[in-house]
């Protein structure tokens, strides 16, 4: 099965189209003008999706896409017209090359952040294209010729409509496995990357790998299209692979929707026939003397991004009837849950944790224990150290010194991922969502350690009864914690309070032995308080040990079972709600006695 919940029918309505148009008989017939302007308009489609993924979904900027064209195109142009192989080898070659060089430059690149990284792929771009220039074997700037036609299955593909079946054939199935891949598992961690790697990483989603794994995939879309534009040109030279065409792609990406899949191909006809059109249109009132288009071109962009800043295909949406709901089945099979293992003992330690930030201590030497179903509680004054203490315990942040040891096994020296896999969940002081995405969606990320379908297996669809039952397990959270009847709406449209259960319902869905909670009453109504601590006292009465850091005392004292009091970053007392309320330190430091 390729397609995902009911786009099998637009599968199949693509395919009618691209091989009707072509062929349409008599006075009917498309001009080959229009045929090869539309044989461009789905190249650039295709390397602009791979921006879609890339930036418009994950944040990362690139200007150097054009630069893996190149790579397609140059591998297909030196094997079939210079060597005298197969085509075909070329695009297995330039897929290969473009992978290990896409992993190689994207290993470095995407470590960058902020302005460096749009300035780390300008210089790789820019070092890619002169290489393509002065490289003796691809001809210099004049470039390569004579690349042969393609031939499939003895059927030869030549001239522009038969250019046009393929590259139209070839977008159509990169369309569905980019819609395919962002509805799934790995498609909500993707999206993730948007909420933060913080966030992303306390999902257990490996970021560091999967920023590298879309920056390949884009690269290699790019070389697949570049493919495609050598066979149609018959020659290649450095022009159309230049930092000009990076830029103008992630244009394109920009002005249909960056977030959008189906904005890929409506930024790249939009600006395709924009360009064309000023072309051909402003000679009649200039001189000819200058590139007037580029103004002209310029100012137009400008329009669009001031009154469609998210691009043009949410504002045709907004015409377009929404789809219903996606359906979760109420007898969906459900997630394997976590084994458990008899360990004695304490179920959390932590021993002597501290954490310097250059000269300022926040943490200072401190050290408790959660027994096994257990809410015990961080309170203090602002700037007490706990949300700090919280961090340093999930390893959001690593510890200057001291141990934390979790189920009988140290992990302060182990990812956050890695600690989320052995049943450690975790909120936010400052609530870290999604906001685009669906409140069923950012319930579903929290599933993601539960499952195993990797990119083949989303881009195809194959992951369909993983994403089924991830989704009935979101689904089902969501019920207990009161969100059922939201969870089809964006979650950056419910109130704050909401959005912090929705923080829990999440965690719930990673199957956590033990959850942190950072001031999850924060807020919340006085109704909703009691319903939040309800919930909590029944995860306690199902086996969950859970630690907060909670402001609100009269929320905390009449549910936690134990109290640890921080204060300047050290812990001043630790005991039962009322022996620890009645200690003249804790007096002092929390109601501010002191002066």
């Amino acid at each position: 099965m390729f397609a995902r919940f009911g786009t099998s029918g637009l599968f199949v309505l693509g395919i009618l189209l691209i091989l009707a148009v072509p062929s349409v008989p008599g006075s009917f017939a498309v001009p080959d003008f229009w045929i090869t302007l539309f044989n461009y308009i789905g190249l650039y489609s295709i390397v602009t999706l791979g921006l879609v993924l890339l930036t418009g979904v994950a944040g990362l900027t690139s200007f150097g896409q054009a630069a893996f064209v190149g790579i397609g195109a140059y591998c297909t142009a030196y094997l079939s017209a210079v060597i005298g192989v197969s085509p075909w080898l070329g695009l297995i070659t330039g897929i290969g090359l473009t992978t290990l060089m896409a992993l190689a430059i994207g290993a470095i690149t995407m470590r960058l952040s902020g302005h460096f990284l749009p300035l780390g792929t300008i210089a790789w771009g820019l070092s890619l294209y002169y290489l393509y220039g002065n490289s003796a074997a691809l001809g210099k700037f004049d470039g390569v010729g004579g690349i042969p036609d393609l031939n499939f299955l003895g059927i030869a593909i030549e001239g522009p409509r038969s250019m046009f079946i393929l590259i139209w054939s070839v977008l159509l199935v990169c369309l569905l496995a980019l819609s395919n891949l962002l509805d799934s598992r790995l498609g909500r961690a993707i999206r993730a990357l948007k909420g933060g790697a913080g966030m992303a990483e306390a999902m257990g989603v490996n970021t560091p790998w999967i920023k590298i794994l879309i920056f390949t995939v884009a690269a290699n879309l790019a070389a697949i299209s570049g493919f495609l534009y050598a066979h149609m040109q018959r020659a290649v030279n450095p022009t159309p692979f230049g930092l000009n065409y990076g830029i103008e792609y992630l244009f394109m990406a920009v002005v249909g929707g960056a977030s959008h899949v189906l904005g890929a191909v409506l930024g790249a006809g939009t600006l395709t026939i924009l360009k064309d059109a000023l072309q051909r249109i402003l000679p009649m009132f200039t001189d000819n003397s200058g590139s007037y288009e580029g103004i002209v071109f310029g100012m137009l962009i400008i329009l669009v991004l001031h009154y469609a800043r998210d691009g043009l295909w949410p504002v045709i949406k907004k015409l377009i009837p929404a789809r219903s709901a996606t359906y979760i089945p109420g007898h969906a099979a459900q997630l394997a849950p976590r084994e458990l293992t008899g360990q004695q003992g304490p179920l959390l330690q932590v021993k002597g944790l501290t954490r310097r930030f250059g000269g300022l201590v926040a943490v200072n030497d401190v050290g408790f224990s959660l027994n096994n179903q257990e809410i015990v509680t961080l309170i203090g004054p602002n700037g007490a150290g706990k949300s700090t203490t919280f961090n340093l315990v999930s390893r959001a942040i690593p510890a200057s010194s001291g141990e934390v040891w979790f189920r009988g096994e140290r992990i302060d020296a182990i990812t956050m991922r890695e600690v989320v896999k052995r049943g450690l969940a975790r909120t936010f002081q400052h609530v870290r969502i999604v906001s685009e995405m669906t409140v069923l969606e950012n319930v579903a990320l929290g599933a993601h350690i539960r499952g195993s379908a990797g990119l083949w297996r989303a881009a195809t669809a194959l992951d369909g009864k993983e994403e089924v039952r991830i989704l009935a397990e979101a689904a089902k959270q969501l019920k207990r914690v009161g969100l059922g009847d939201d969870m089809f709406k964006p979650a950056g449209s419910l109130a704050l309070g909401q959005q912090r259960i929705l923080e829990i319902a999440r965690a719930l869905c990673a199957d956590p032995v033990l959850l942190l909670l950072d001031e999850p009453a924060a807020g919340l109504r006085e109704h909703e308080k009691r319903a939040l601590a309800e919930l909590l006292r029944e995860l306690r009465q199902e086996g969950l040990t859970i630690l907060l850091v909670e402001h609100d005392m009269e929320f905390v004292m009449g549910l936690t079972d134990r109290l640890i009091v921080m204060n300047f970053g050290e812990k001043i007392a630790d005991g039962a709600p009322a022996a620890v309320a009645r200690q003249q330190a804790v007096i002092d430091a929390y109601l501010g006695a002191e002066i």
